[in-house]
C-alpha cells in the first residue's frame, strides 16, 4: 500500500506563511468560496437542460416521434432518423418514464409537441444517445449554441468510430458525385465537398460545387438568411474554395440541391481534414 505523502501542500504552506497577516485567511476563504461557486455553476450548466415541459410514460414509438400514456405525441427535436432509429428508440424508451425539455412547447402543425427527451433523471438526452450510437443525424434545428454543439459532438464521435449508419461508406455524399446525391432526393442527407464558387442571383445565393451549374450539386441560401450567417461571423463569399459539410433535404431535378434555412446546416472543414470526422 502506498503511504500518503507527508509533504505540505501549496495551500498549507501559504496558510502557514501568511496566517499572521490580518485579513489574509479571510480573503483566501472568500477566494475559495468564489471558486467553488464558479465550479458549481459550470457543473450545473449541462447542455440541453431546457425548461421541463412535462413528463409521462412511453407507450408507442415511430422513427420520428413517440406517444405518451396521456395521449400526447412528442416529436424528437434536434435529430433526423436513420434506418435504425425506430429500433433503437424502442429499446431505449418503450415502457419508460421520460421528462420532456424544450424552450417552447407549442405543438407543430400535426399536433406534436417538440422536445428533447430524458429518461428519468438522466442528464443525457435520448437524442444525444441516438447520435452517439450512430442511430440518428443532427438536424441543426436547435438554436441554443451549447446544446447544438453537444449534439453535433455526439454525432461526430459516432462518425469517428463508424458506428451505426456511419459504417456505410455512402452515409456522407461526395459533392463531386451529383448522381449519388440525386439518388437521395426527398431524404435528409449529409454532403461534403469544396465550394468552387459563390454566386448571387436575385434573392438567392448559390454555393456551387460543380462547374456545370445546371447539373452540379449546389447549396441555396435565401437573402433573408444572410443576417443570421453574418451574426454567426460567416460571410458567404468567404466559403468560396473552402471545404464544407452541409446537411439538409435533397431536392432538385437536373442538379441536386440543398436549401439551407439554418446556419447550423453548414460546417467549415479543414483543408486536409479526412472525410466525416470533424465535430
Amino acid at each position: 500500500m502506498n503511504k500518503q505523502s507527508s509533504r505540505p501542500t501549496a495551500l498549507e504552506l501559504w496558510l502557514e506563511r501568511n496566517a499572521t497577516f490580518p485579513g489574509n485567511v479571510t480573503r483566501l476563504l472568500h477566494l475559495i468560496v468564489a471558486c467553488l461557486l464558479v465550479a458549481a455553476r459550470g457543473a450545473s450548466a449541462t447542455p440541453c437542460q431546457f425548461e421541463s415541459q412535462g413528463e409521462g410514460r412511453v407507450t408507442a414509438i415511430d422513427a420520428r416521434s413517440l406517444r405518451l400514456d396521456d395521449g400526447r405525441e412528442i416529436r424528437l427535436t434536434g435529430i433526423e432518423p436513420t434506418a435504425t432509429t425506430k429500433q433503437a428508440l424502442t429499446t431505449l424508451l418503450v415502457g419508460r418514464d421520460v421528462i420532456l425539455r424544450s424552450a417552447d412547447d407549442t405543438p407543430d402543425r400535426y399536433g406534436r409537441q417538440g422536445a428533447l427527451v430524458f429518461v428519468g433523471e438522466s442528464d443525457i438526452s435520448v437524442q444525444a444517445t441516438l447520435l452517439a450510437q450512430g442511430d440518428a443525424i443532427v438536424s441543426a434545428e436547435i438554436a441554443d449554441k451549447d446544446c447544438a454543439a453537444a449534439l453535433m459532438a455526439a454525432e461526430a464521435e459516432a462518425r469517428r468510430q463508424k458506428k451505426g449508419s456511419w459504417a456505410d461508406l455512402s452515409a456522407i455524399k461526395n459533392a463531386e458525385s451529383p448522381d449519388d446525391i440525386l439518388a437521395g432526393i426527398g431524404r435528409f442527407v449529409v454532403v461534403e465537398g469544396k465550394v468552387l464558387s459563390v454566386r448571387q442571383a436575385g434573392a438567392m445565393t448559390y454555393l456551387n460545387f460543380g462547374r456545370n451549374w445546371t447539373r452540379g450539386f449546389a447549396v441555396t441560401i435565401s437573402k433573408r438568411m444572410i443576417p443570421a450567417f453574418e451574426s454567426a461571423g460567416i460571410a458567404l463569399k468567404y466559403l468560396e474554395n473552402k471545404r464544407i459539410r452541409v446537411r439538409g433535404w435533397a431536392e432538385g431535378n437536373t442538379g441536386p440541391r440543398i436549401d439551407v434555412r439554418l446556419v447550423g446546416q453548414i460546417e467549415l472543414l479543414g483543408a486536409n481534414e479526412p472525410t466525416g470526422v470533424r465535430p
